[in-house]
């Protein structure tokens, strides 16, 4: 099967295991006590939520800020297509490489600023509650950069597993980590 970029493109839903994915990490989060749920609107994203949130049994909010990055002119091409033309553009993406604008692709200082921001929202509105993000790898790496100070080579490198659970913790005005890439105990031998 070919790797497609699908980007904020329409038409991609989640497959039969990324459903049982969903399935497993709801029950994973049964024992938080979660207030309230914002999900990206794209497709894939809103379908986890919507898994997630009725086995919570809570209502969910969709928020442009946790959308995927719009990948521009190679939403829709296979990797294979991409790399040949442009090279890794994965890490030409964190490295703010010219091809990167060139393209129409979102940079990873807007991805940042934009989710940031929802962090500082929902701080304000939700203190001291457990609220959950459903969101993509480069939102996620937004955050993780926020904390960690990453360079270009450890943001491409570094791996977000589909429907895990990367948990942060505001505490005044700072973020810190409390796990990356949490999942049902059997997705570890198979990943």
């Amino acid at each position: 099967m070919e790797q497609i970029l699908a980007g904020r493109k329409t038409g991609y839903p989640l497959t039969d295991q990324g459903i049982k994915q969903a399935e497993k990490i709801a029950d994973f989060l049964k024992p938080f006590n979660i207030s309230t749920i914002y999900s990206s609107p794209i497709e894939r994203a809103e379908q986890t939520t919507s898994i997630v949130a009725k086995k919570l049994e809570l209502d969910y909010h969709i928020d442009e800020r946790l959308t995927e990055i719009d990948m521009g002119h190679l939403s829709g091409m296979t990797f294979n297509d991409m790399f040949a033309r442009h090279g890794n553009i994965f890490l030409k993406f964190y490295e703010g490489h010219p091809v990167i604008e060139e393209n129409g692709i979102e940079s990873f200082s807007s991805i940042k600023k934009r989710v940031l921001d929802l962090v500082e929202c929902c701080s304000e509105r939700y203190r001291d509650e457990d609220i959950l993000f459903v969101t993509h790898m480069d939102p996620i790496k937004s955050m993780l950069s926020t904390v960690m100070q990453l360079k270009p080579e450890s943001l491409y490198e570094l791996i977000i597993r589909n429907a895990s659970l990367t948990m942060f913790k505001k505490e005044k005005s700072s973020l810190s980590i409390i796990s990356i890439n949490s999942m049902s105990p059997e997705r570890y031998t198979k990943e």
